[in-house]
Protein backbone atom coordinates (compact mmCIF):
# COMPACT_ATOMS: atom_id res chain seq x y z
CA UNK A 1 0.00 0.00 0.00
CA UNK A 2 1.61 3.61 -1.05
CA UNK A 3 1.83 6.33 1.60
CA UNK A 4 0.56 9.41 -0.64
CA UNK A 5 1.94 12.93 0.10
CA UNK A 6 -0.78 14.30 -1.46
CA UNK A 7 -3.85 13.76 -3.86
CA UNK A 8 -4.34 16.58 -6.52
CA UNK A 9 -6.97 17.41 -8.68
CA UNK A 10 -5.58 16.66 -12.94
CA UNK A 11 -6.63 20.55 -12.80
CA UNK A 12 -3.76 21.34 -10.71
CA UNK A 13 -1.31 19.94 -12.81
CA UNK A 14 0.50 21.90 -15.04
CA UNK A 15 0.54 19.99 -19.42
CA UNK A 16 3.54 20.38 -21.46
CA UNK A 17 2.36 19.31 -25.15
CA UNK A 18 5.81 18.75 -26.26
CA UNK A 19 6.27 15.91 -23.73
CA UNK A 20 2.79 14.77 -23.05
CA UNK A 21 2.74 15.15 -19.44
CA UNK A 22 1.07 16.88 -16.66
CA UNK A 23 3.84 18.55 -13.50
CA UNK A 24 2.82 19.71 -10.30
CA UNK A 25 5.75 20.96 -7.56
CA UNK A 26 7.02 18.95 -5.10
CA UNK A 27 8.31 20.71 -1.29
CA UNK A 28 11.79 19.48 -2.18
CA UNK A 29 12.13 22.09 -5.00
CA UNK A 30 11.18 19.22 -8.36
CA UNK A 31 7.84 18.59 -9.58
CA UNK A 32 5.65 15.69 -9.98
CA UNK A 33 5.01 14.21 -13.37
CA UNK A 34 2.83 11.53 -15.02
CA UNK A 35 2.32 10.93 -18.41
CA UNK A 36 -0.69 11.24 -20.43
CA UNK A 37 -0.24 7.63 -21.65
CA UNK A 38 -0.63 6.66 -17.91
CA UNK A 39 -3.18 8.49 -17.15
CA UNK A 40 -4.69 6.93 -20.12
CA UNK A 41 -4.09 3.38 -18.75
CA UNK A 42 -5.58 4.08 -15.54
CA UNK A 43 -2.30 5.02 -13.48
CA UNK A 44 -3.22 7.38 -10.84
CA UNK A 45 0.34 7.63 -9.09
CA UNK A 46 2.55 11.03 -10.50
CA UNK A 47 6.36 10.80 -9.01
CA UNK A 48 9.06 13.29 -7.87
CA UNK A 49 12.46 12.68 -10.07
CA UNK A 50 14.41 14.00 -7.31
CA UNK A 51 12.39 12.56 -4.01
CA UNK A 52 10.46 9.37 -2.68
CA UNK A 53 6.96 11.54 -2.60
CA UNK A 54 4.47 10.43 -4.72
CA UNK A 55 0.86 11.81 -5.21
CA UNK A 56 -2.39 10.56 -6.02
CA UNK A 57 -3.96 12.12 -9.29
CA UNK A 58 -7.60 12.64 -9.45
CA UNK A 59 -9.47 12.31 -12.19
CA UNK A 60 -11.92 11.04 -14.04
CA UNK A 61 -10.56 8.42 -16.02
CA UNK A 62 -13.79 8.27 -18.52
CA UNK A 63 -13.81 12.34 -18.99
CA UNK A 64 -10.04 11.98 -19.67
CA UNK A 65 -10.46 9.31 -22.32
CA UNK A 66 -13.27 11.83 -23.49
CA UNK A 67 -12.87 12.22 -27.75
CA UNK A 68 -10.34 9.20 -27.54
CA UNK A 69 -10.54 7.08 -30.71
CA UNK A 70 -10.09 3.36 -29.79
CA UNK A 71 -8.89 1.35 -33.40
CA UNK A 72 -11.09 -1.78 -34.26
CA UNK A 73 -9.21 -4.87 -34.42
CA UNK A 74 -8.01 -5.67 -37.82
CA UNK A 75 -8.71 -8.77 -39.14
CA UNK A 76 -5.61 -10.65 -38.17
CA UNK A 77 -6.28 -9.82 -34.45
CA UNK A 78 -9.94 -10.57 -34.99
CA UNK A 79 -8.65 -14.41 -35.73
CA UNK A 80 -6.42 -14.28 -32.61
CA UNK A 81 -9.29 -13.51 -30.60
CA UNK A 82 -11.37 -16.70 -32.21
CA UNK A 83 -8.87 -19.38 -31.19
Amino acid sequence: MAVYHDEVEIEDFEYDEDTETYFYPCPCGDRFAITKEDLENGEEVATCPSCSLIVRVIYDKDEFMKGEVVPEPTSSTKELLKS
